[in-house]
């Protein structure tokens, strides 16, 4: 957990930089700066570049899967880009003392929430795909919000043999929609997985390794997205990029209350989603105890608790006009500790510019014609990444416990499942289907009962999280 910073703690609220060091500047605390927009404005653009992949990756992968047309897609991706900069703005600024915990965290939708979505989609009827997630996302809001005062209290039952065991599967159960994309996306297609098709997403992984090692600065920061540009780029020639949707696409508007339909609640469905929403919210736990200790402001219960409603509201207010569970994005909590800009009014301005990115769907058009090929060979680094962050995290673990190595390996062996034998569970129930048929949700659950079994039965865990002080 992190440490109070030594000295007198400066209290909260907005401060300037001027031009002088003064005694008021000392005793302004680095979360709290005003910077000015010379240094503000790269700075955001660092955040914006670390997360905007990852912001238009659910909306994207979800439209696919559900068969959205270039517009719905379009639709989406706006939503997806407006709701993301609303919870970071509240996130950052906070909300008296009910929300947001005034620190420099982005929150966006999460990709830990894709598979279980997914799983969700293949097991609803056509037409009602997308509501049956929204109504689940939304109960899962309510839960976050119900459990969030507490959650400091469960801590020790995600510890991260457990969290370790989830992000890893995240990356490993996604890995199979950037390899489909790089194939051409369209597995009803002709000419699916046609060598130009694997050439494009050869190209545009080589053109992200290469900006990641020779690149310095920002241009390393945003080798992904330069791959995707130039992948693009290189696309238009062979005629393999679609300009239909920016040429349809309005210039502005907001996205339309239930444009989708209204939310269905299904059973199996809600309880999948607030499994996953457990993992969510432990892992802006996680991160709201790094930025603390990276920022030298202490996150104690009572921002813990401020941070978790930002994510339970967020979550529950977005399916309205399109979003998904929302949680921190980890990678933002690294270009803080890369750059040392602590200002939460740095990551309020790349809030800020989400926002207004949101209420311009032709934005979001640019996004959904990138060809799928090229966001393949993207995704591979994306989603590769995701697991290798599990995989550190269970480094941390304590895995030379014998016990501990059995838990890993049966909860990576349930979660990998659905993925080696898509039809090991046909004949199971319908509600089964949906919980186990997900990798992500059957990983944790063993994982969590298993944690149970070796460390909490009439014992005490020696690596479980310390519990937190609730407001």
């Amino acid at each position: 957990m992190a440490q109070p910073a030594k000295g007198p703690a400066p209290a909260e609220g907005p401060c300037s930089t001027p031009s002088t060091t003064t005694s008021a500047t000392a005793e302004c605390h680095p979360v709290d700066e005003k910077l000015p927009a010379s240094r503000l404005v790269p700075a955001a653009l660092q955040h914006i570049a670390a997360m905007y992949a990852g912001v238009v990756t659910p909306p994207l992968i979800i439209g696919q899967a559900v068969g959205l047309d270039a517009a719905g897609m379009t639709r989406l991706i706006a939503a997806g880009l407006l709701i993301a900069g609303c919870a970071t703005l509240l996130q950052t600024l906070g909300l008296g003392r009910f929300a947001g915990n005034r620190l420099p965290f982005v929150n966006a939708a999460s990709s830990a929430g894709i598979a279980p979505m997914l799983a969700i989609a293949e097991t609803s009827a056509p037409g009602h795909q997308l509501p049956a997630i929204y109504g689940a996302v939304m109960v899962a809001g309510v839960f976050c919000l119900a459990v969030g005062p507490f959650f400091g209290r469960l801590l020790r039952f995600f510890p991260p043999l457990v969290t370790g065991v989830v992000i890893t599967l995240i990356g490993v159960t996604l890995m199979p929609v950037p390899v489909s994309w790089a194939q051409g996306g369209d597995k009803t297609a002709a000419d699916f997985g046609a060598m130009k098709y694997l050439a494009l997403a050869g190209f545009t992984l080589v053109v992200v390794l290469l900006f990641q090692r020779f690149g310095k600065g920002f241009v390393k920061q945003i080798a992904l997205l330069l791959g995707l540009l130039i992948g693009t780029l290189a696309a238009i020639p062979f005629g393999m990029a679609d300009f239909s949707a920016l040429r349809e696409a309005p210039v502005a508007a907001l996205p339309a209350p239930f444009a989708f339909g209204a939310p269905e609640f299904q059973p199996a469905a809600i309880l999948s989603l607030c499994i996953v929403m457990l993992v969510l919210m432990t892992e802006s736990s996680a991160g709201m105890l790094a930025l603390g200790e990276i920022c030298e402001r202490r996150s104690d219960g009572k921002t813990i608790t401020r941070g978790l409603r930002t994510d339970g509201i967020a979550t529950l207010l977005g399916p309205v006009f399109g979003g998904f569970p929302t949680s921190a994005f980890a990678q933002n909590v690294g270009v803080v500790s890369l750059t040392r800009v602590r200002s939460r009014y740095v990551v309020a301005a790349a809030g800020g510019a989400l926002l207004v990115l949101g209420a311009f769907p032709v934005l979001g058009a640019v996004v959904s014609m990138v060809p799928m090929p090229v966001l393949g060979g993207a995704g591979i680094v994306l989603f590769g990444s995701i697991a290798v962050s599990g995989i550190r995290t269970l480094s941390e673990a304590g895995l030379d416990d014998s016990s501990n190595i059995i838990l890993v390996a049966v909860a990576l062996g349930a979660g990998i499942i659905p993925l080696a034998a898509p039809t090991f569970y046909a004949d199971f129930p319908a509600w089964a289907q949906t919980v186990l048929g997900s990798g992500i949700s059957a990983g944790a659950l063993v994982a969590v009962l298993l944690n149970l079994f070796f460390h909490h039965l009439g014992t005490r865990s020696r690596h479980a999280a310390p519990a937190l002080k609730s407001s």
